[in-house]
């Protein structure tokens, strides 16, 4: 009874899979529901590696059950009895032993060349690359800087990058301080960001939408925090949107909006950068075109102006461990700066 019991519940652990694979996906601009890839990927360097997963899903869970119909059947087959004494031919029982040892061996080595193949066809794109970017993490957020022939069409942003549908990106993966780990898990795998090397990788999307990446390399106390998204889009609207990020910060017409910039260049400037501008710190995300972005604070909160003057203030309790401080403003002050970064599209 004990091994019957055990059988089942081993059983009922295994279905406990089965919602993973049945339950529908959200719409790929969910971005707050990344981590449903099992069922859909949208890109051909994630594709492969989706369809490995359901062979290995597959055929564990045949093999659970196969061997849990075994085990019963056994235990309820009726068996006369024998004379405990008599001596039996064990052939039969050798033999079946060489048969399940063959088909595992087949099984294993089939498995193997199919991972290899996954492999070769996620390790470069069917087609050249003829775009670029630059990813540094740091703790904890993303540097993403847009590479150009030309040094004047280069520019930097964070956490949000922006890609065409249909293309193949390249992606030049470093890291300012610990091990990072980028993963967009709907369009490629994760790869390694690891200090003083150079990794890449490379990504594409089928389709336009919003894509949420995530660091998946514990690097300290912000790392659940630490996110960013893909926006994919057409040629001709990624084409729009670099002609607008390289642009520099516009000027700043209502009181507020003066005041929030005089409030910036005091206590934020040292560290943020907005082209344009004298602030020109690197130690933070240029804030450039800040109100382009879907989300603040590395995916944290989306980009309204009541959750910017609730950044500025309450950062670390927002985002603890941060290196963004939390400023001592007035509720007037905070209103101004969050209407002068609004400015920034």
């Amino acid at each position: 009874m004990v091994l019957l019991a055990r059988i089942i519940i081993t059983t009922l652990s295994m279905m406990a899979f089965i919602p993973v694979l049945i339950i529908p996906a959200r719409s790929v601009e969910a971005a707050e529901a990344p981590l449903n890839y099992f069922l859909h990927s949208y890109g051909p360097a994630a594709r492969p590696t989706m369809y490995l997963g359901w062979v290995l899903a597959g055929l564990s869970i045949a093999i659970c059950l196969i061997l849990t119909l075994l085990l019963l059947t056994a235990l309820i087959r009726k068996r006369p009895e024998i004379d405990q004494r008599a001596i039996g031919s064990e052939g039969k029982g050798i033999r079946w032993i060489y048969i399940g040892t063959g088909i595992s061996t087949l099984v294993l080595f089939g498995l193997v060349i199919y991972s290899l193949m996954v492999v070769n066809k996620v390790a470069k794109p069917p087609q050249t690359t003829m775009l670029a970017f630059t990813v540094t993490g740091y703790g904890w957020w993303w540097k993403i800087e847009y590479e150009h022939d030309d040094p004047a069409q280069r520019f930097v942003t964070a956490n949000e990058l922006h890609i065409p549908v249909g293309q193949p990106v390249r992606i030049k993966l470093k890291s300012a301080d610990v091990i990072h780990a980028f993963w967009v898990p709907k369009l490629a795998g994760k790869t390694q960001m690891v200090p003083g090397l150079i990794n890449q990788q490379w990504i594409q999307a089928d389709r336009s939408g919003i894509y949420t990446g995530q660091c998946v390399q514990f690097c300290g106390v912000g790392h659940a925090h630490m996110g960013l998204e893909v926006v994919a889009e057409s040629a001709e609207d990624f084409e729009k949107w670099l002609i607008a990020q390289r642009k520099i910060a516009t000027s700043f017409a209502t009181s507020d909006e003066k005041l929030g910039y005089e409030l910036f260049m005091e206590q934020c400037a040292g560290c943020h950068t907005i082209r344009g501008t004298d602030a020109q710190g690197e130690h933070a995300p240029d804030l450039t075109h800040l109100n382009s972005r879907h989300r603040i604070a590395a995916g944290l909160l989306m980009n309204t102006p009541d959750h910017l003057m609730q950044w500025v203030i309450n950062a670390q309790k927002l985002k603890p461990g941060s290196r963004m401080p939390s400023f001592a403003l007035s509720e007037k002050e905070a209103s101004a700066l969050a209407s002068f970064l609004s400015t920034l599209d």
